[in-house]
């Protein structure tokens, strides 16, 4: 029998007061559920709008719906928005906003900064990218060699680590300076499951020193000293202790980098001094060709970045300490040389380094070491390496 107004049915009305009473079905369904009961029990819509807080359009919608189609019309119809297509035209309009400058003055777009600016949403924007293999966020640094004998040097100091000389020491030296000796003042809080470890803000300084290095090419061994100050008289004396470690009359070859204290008058005359030793100078802004960076790298990491020195005696005696270990199982590092890609017309990462490496003035060709792998370039590749 209908009742009230609308005239439900037992089992319409039953499973209206399952919905009114359900502490799991969403909110709007539970509002709906009770408008039709309210509704037949033939309460007013000023009643009806002061107990559900709706308006008139709202009763009149959901109750006409239900006349029409009972319980199936009390569901929500939201056409919602059609569903994008990642056209060519599309992304070939978002790949060219993303290359122009961001519209409120940043350096570069986010991705949903720019789908708001083009009115797509920010998962296209960020398909496109993905797919594009662009990362607008991030940065990479770069440093051009304006050395007009690049060619020459680095093929000097690659063929020392390539084919070294027969019954001759090769060395990579440089100095790490002003190494703080840094002491923590609050405690450190120890790693644990969850919990990163923590070091305070705060610190005191005890001072700096200087680590002077030798990496042995062959060997992988590295000889250290620490100095108050990184002097060219602090240079020669370390030149002088590696020198003497040596055999005597046994050839030496030393790479160093191009840093003032490497070239006084000092280190020439210790030079003129010892006819065995040869110091090969890297191209200008190419101390990565310097192998021992890659070594002063990994002691930092190790020992420098996390350490906690109580003075600079104690930083000193650390740094000694790693290079104690380090020297029972030592790796030499090994040259690689990594070519380009075959379809490198076709490959749009390489096109965007190409045009980078152009406008650098370089050509397409890049070096790299590594722990893992062997192998070796030949001299002559580097002649790609040529400055336009």
């Amino acid at each position: 029998m209908p009742d009230g107004e609308l005239g439900l049915a037992p089992k319409e009305h039953k499973e209206l007061r399952d919905r009114v009473r359900s502490r799991t079905l969403p909110a709007e369904d539970v509002r709906r559920a009770r408008l039709i009961l309210l509704l037949a029990q033939g309460k007013s819509y000023l009643t009806i709008r002061r107990l559900l807080g709706c308006n008139a359009n709202f009763i009149s919608r959901w109750k006409s719906r239900f006349e029409a189609e009972r319980l199936a019309g009390l569901y929500s119809r939201h056409s919602g928005r059609a569903a994008e297509k990642r056209t060519p035209a599309l992304e070939a309009r978002i790949l060219e906003w993303t290359r122009r400058s961001a519209a409120d003055g940043s350096t570069h777009w986010s991705s949903r900064k720019l789908a708001r600016h083009l009115g797509v949403s920010h998962m296209m924007v960020a398909r496109v990218w993905r797919r594009a293999g662009l990362k607008p966020h991030r940065i990479e640094r770069y440093m051009a060699s304006d050395d007009p004998d690049f060619e020459l040097k680095a093929a000097d100091i690659i063929g020392l680590y390539v084919k070294p000389p027969q019954h001759a020491a090769v060395f990579c030296v440089d100095e790490k300076t002003a190494i703080q000796a840094l002491d923590r003042l609050d405690p450190v809080l120890p790693l644990s499951p969850g919990r990163l470890e923590r070091h305070g803000f705060e610190y005191y300084r005890h001072g700096t020193l200087s680590l002077y290095a030798a990496l042995n090419t062959k060997s992988g061994t590295v000889v250290g000293k620490t100095a108050a100050r990184h002097t060219s008289q602090e240079f020669v004396a370390f030149l002088a202790d590696l020198v003497a470690n040596q055999p005597r009359g046994k050839e030496i070859h030393m790479i160093a980098d191009n840093l003032s204290a490497h070239k006084t008058k000092r280190v020439e005359q210790f030079l003129a001094a010892h006819p065995k030793v040869h110091l090969h100078y890297t191209p200008t802004y190419s101390s990565w060709l310097n192998q021992v960076e890659n070594w002063f790298a990994r002691i930092e990491r190790d020992v420098i970045a996390r350490g906690i020195f109580t003075s600079v005696k104690d930083l000193a005696r650390k740094l000694m300490r790693y290079i104690r270990h380090y020297n029972r199982a030592p790796k030499p590092i090994k040259w690689t040389y990594q070519k380009w890609p075959r379809n490198f017309e076709q490959c749009d990462k390489w096109k965007l380094r190409a045009r980078c490496w152009a406008e650098a003035g370089l050509a397409r060709r890049s070096f790299r070491w590594s722990r893992n792998r062997g192998g070796a370039p030949a001299a002559s590749t580097l002649r790609s390496l040529r400055p336009a």
